[in-house]
């Protein structure tokens, strides 16, 4: 890694040198030379050690479960401190396979194979129909992706069966942990499970055993190797055990029994910390504390970043991880993951930290999308205050005007997006204005501030990805209030900020059409709230737009401001010309993810050279949007946003984050050493090591391998040549000077004035439409109007 990938691309070779006093300083007081040597935070397992990470079939959560690049991949993205699972399953020749389901048709080619071999079963006491590994060899069968919602891109790479012995094989230093499912049925079909388990585990390869069968455990405890521990599975509380049929809720209540039999007991998560049926978290149970005062240690299971998880944790898979293993009363012994690379990480490096320490505002900065809107509606008080507490170094306001002239912070001029206003007395305000949108919508201009304020009009939270039925925080999803720009710039005056970013949108058509002047609103605001004039615990004030001519008009004007351009979302690179452009008139650019790193069926297949050129032009660079939620990364970030800051912050050393989530950037930038170093006294080095004491700071060449960023199109790589390669890019638009250059920003035409109404049809800002015009109106839009309200309805 470069010197400038650490300082955030300055500093020159005085930043070099403290850098280095920095990162020697941190060594020292760690008590090692690297990640390895530093003192491990303390952990309140049985043990003291460090959770178990416990990869159920490798890394299935990219590749098909129990496939050997399941398995590898765990082992080389975890730096191999990891788990292997497998769930064991017989073959009719009492071969031990590792398959995640007794029925193959779940996660096999054999119904594709064999379509004629489809069977009825009793498995435990319930008759099942399928594909049976018992009427089967090993031979000529493929494993394949068992979850829909995962790419199954790699079943078409050939991926046979493994075998026990071959994972065992495959493990060298690491540990294996074979689950046995399913004893009482292949016993009834003439299949010795135990007799198997037993000649493998005499090796000493294999250091777990489990299963929701007491029964088994029970049948080889005391004569498997000395070193191998037993682990009784819980299943859900109301279901039994076939081997005993008592419940797995009864069981739970005499851990003193099981602590005869096994050393341990894994458990679904939700024994833990219980959901509501709204998916919200409850209080968490007292069963680590109990099992830790039986001797037993505790596993908990069902972790995978692609599935809907509690809304308390903002869809971030790491925060679930923390409440498991960094809670303040307890730590469970291990967790069984889908996605190995996220638990590491959270055992290894973003457990015990100061995540309310908010110290320094250096690069990245973390700016807020319309607020923490990933938690509560878009630029409301609740959103803005959410997103101070969670350590936004900016916050930032999308102005709107009202009918009566005022801005406020909206993330959208039509009041559909944002808000009720099609269940409220508002809801006849509907117009088309075609330089907008061509569909109807009701306009932040149809309304008063105080009709916007009234307690009629409500927001509405935002959930981009609502096409895959993934919503936020439903129990607040209308709640908060509106903010004027002067209530913006009032509530940020006193708050921990290093600046706000105000965003100028529409305002040629605001100008032409409507006769508002918003510059002039924006600088007026800024000037009347003191922020032309700060003298102490200044805050650096950036003004955002996609639009040139806003920015060359406000550069005209020598404000103290710091201008922000927005680049056409499409682009892959820029010419020299426009660049120059740019740099006339603006001082940072906001750039899309995907121009960084395009992709194709959401595969990564390059970095473009877009990053490097902006850089040579001496502009900031801001990326955006950042968003939690699992379909959102590409598949190459394993369905985890911090694998996906990581990977920009440390390839392209990105200066700006602009994300629905502060608060997993925050913890990011916490453990992240490159902000806090580039230039630090020696005291505030030793700040830094105390805020995070953990396997990450020492970073550099010992970084461990689940912090390193991800290898930019190696997924795609790995598809070359194969039938489920994806399409080739298509060559993306460069920037030219055209493309930035735009006519003068025209001066507001007054309020009145012949076209002062956009597109002639639609009624007056402010006004319903009547006679003639409606007629126009309901013409011109009310099959797309029916169709923009029922979706709204829907979402």
């Amino acid at each position: 890694m470069t010197t400038s990938s650490w300082g955030g691309g300055g500093g020159g070779g005085g930043g070099a040198v403290r850098l280095w006093c920095c990162g020697l300083l941190l060594m020292l007081l760690s008590g090692g030379g690297g990640a390895a040597a530093q003192r491990p935070p303390a952990y309140k397992t049985l043990s003291g050690k460090a959770p178990l990470v416990i990869a159920k079939g490798g890394f299935s959560g990219v590749f098909p479960d129990s496939s050997q690049n399941a398995y590898v991949f765990a082992l080389s993205s975890t730096s191999g401190d990891t788990t292997l699972w497998c769930d064991v399953q017989l073959t009719k020749d009492g071969v031990g396979i590792c398959l995640r389901d007794l029925l193959m048709n779940n996660c096999t080619s054999i119904k594709q194979a064999y379509p004629a071999g489809e069977k009825a079963y009793i498995v435990n006491g319930q008759r099942s129909k399928g594909w049976f590994p018992i009427d089967y060899t090993i031979s000529s069968l493929q494993i394949t992706q068992a979850i829909w919602s995962r790419t199954d891109k790699f079943d078409f790479a050939y991926l046979p069966i493994l075998a026990v012995t071959n994972v065992t094989d495959f493990a060298k230093s690491s540990s294996v942990w074979l689950n046995i499912e399913h004893d009482i049925f292949y016993r009834q079909h003439g299949l010795n499970m135990t007799k198997y388990i037993l000649s493998i585990s005499k090796g000493g390869s294999v250091q777990y055993i489990s299963s929701p069968e007491l029964g088994f455990l029970q049948s080889i405890s005391g004569r498997v190797n000395r070193k191998t521990k037993l682990v009784f599975r819980f299943l859900d509380a109301t279901s039994s055990d076939p081997s005993s049929n008592q419940t797995y809720g009864y069981l739970l209540s005499n851990l003193t029994f099981i602590k005869t039999v096994a050393s341990g007991i894994m458990v679904p998560k939700e024994y833990i910390w219980p959901v509501t049926t709204n998916n919200y978290i409850q209080p968490a149970k007292s069963i680590v504390r109990d099992a830790h005062s039986a001797g037993l240690e505790i596993y908990a299971s069902d972790f995978a970043n692609d599935r809907t998880i509690p809304y308390n944790y903002s869809y971030d898979p790491l925060e679930e991880y923390l409440h498991f293993v960094a809670s303040d009363n307890f730590s469970v012994d291990g967790v069984l993951s889908e996605f190995p690379l996220t638990a590491a990480a959270a055992i290894g490096c973003f457990t015990n930290l100061n995540v309310s320490s908010k110290t320094d505002h250096g690069s990245p900065l973390i700016i807020s999308h319309n607020g923490a809107s990933g938690d509560y509606p878009d630029c409301t008080d609740l959103a803005y205050q959410k997103a101070v507490d969670d350590g936004a170094d900016v916050i930032d306001c999308s102005i709107q005007m009202t009918s009566d002239g005022v801005p406020v912070c909206m993330s959208s001029i039509n009041l559909f997006d944002t808000t009720n206003v099609q269940r409220t007395s508002f809801s006849n305000r509907a117009s088309i204005f075609k330089d907008i949108q061509p569909t109807p919508g009701i306009f932040t201009f149809n309304l008063t501030w105080a009709e916007i304020s009234s307690s009629d009009l409500r927001p509405k939270i935002s959930s981009p990805e609502s096409i895959y039925y993934l919503v936020r925080n439903p129990v607040y999803r209308n709640a908060g209030n509106f903010f004027r720009l002067s209530d913006f710039l009032t509530f940020a005056k006193d708050k921990d900020l290093s600046g706000i970013m105000i965003i100028i949108k529409n305002a040629v058509f605001m100008a032409n059409s409507l006769g508002f002047d918003v510059v002039d609103s924006v600088t007026k605001a800024l000037s009347d709230a003191g922020y032309n004039n700060q003298t102490t615990k200044a805050k650096e004030v950036m003004i955002q737009s996609e639009d040139s001519a806003v920015l060359v008009n406000l550069k005209q004007l020598e404000t103290k401001y710091k201008l922000v351009y927005t680049l056409p979302s499409t682009i892959g690179d820029a010419s020299a010309s426009s660049l120059v452009d740019v740099k006339k008139f603006a001082d940072a650019v906001i750039v899309e993810r995907e121009s960084i790193f395009p992709e194709s069926q959401g595969f990564i297949m390059k970095e473009t050279n877009l990053v490097k050129d902006l850089r040579s032009a001496g502009l900031a660079i801001y990326a955006q949007v950042f968003r939690n939620e699992f379909v959102s990364p590409p598949w190459d970030f394993f369905s985890d946003v911090t694998v996906e800051i990581n990977s920009y912050v440390q390839l392209v050393n990105i200066d700006g984050i602009i994300t629905d989530f502060p608060k997993t950037v925050r913890r990011y930038k916490i453990i992240y050493p490159g902000h806090i170093m580039v230039s630090l006294t020696v005291a505030a080095c030793t700040h830094a090591v105390l805020l995070a004491v953990n396997s990450c700071t020492g970073l550099g060449v010992n970084m461990p391998s689940y912090m390193n960023p991800a290898e930019i199109g190696v997924l795609a790589q790995l598809l070359n040549g194969s039938q489920a390669q994806p399409p080739a890019l298509a060559p993306m638009p460069v920037l030219n000077s055209s493309d930035v250059t735009e006519p003068p920003f025209p001066s507001a035409a007054p309020k009145n004035a012949p076209g002062g109404a956009a597109n002639g049809s639609t009624p007056a800002p402010g006004a319903s439409p009547s006679g003639s015009q409606a007629a126009a109106v309901m013409r011109a839009g009310i099959l797309p109007m029916v169709t923009a309200l029922f979706a709204s309805l829907l979402i």
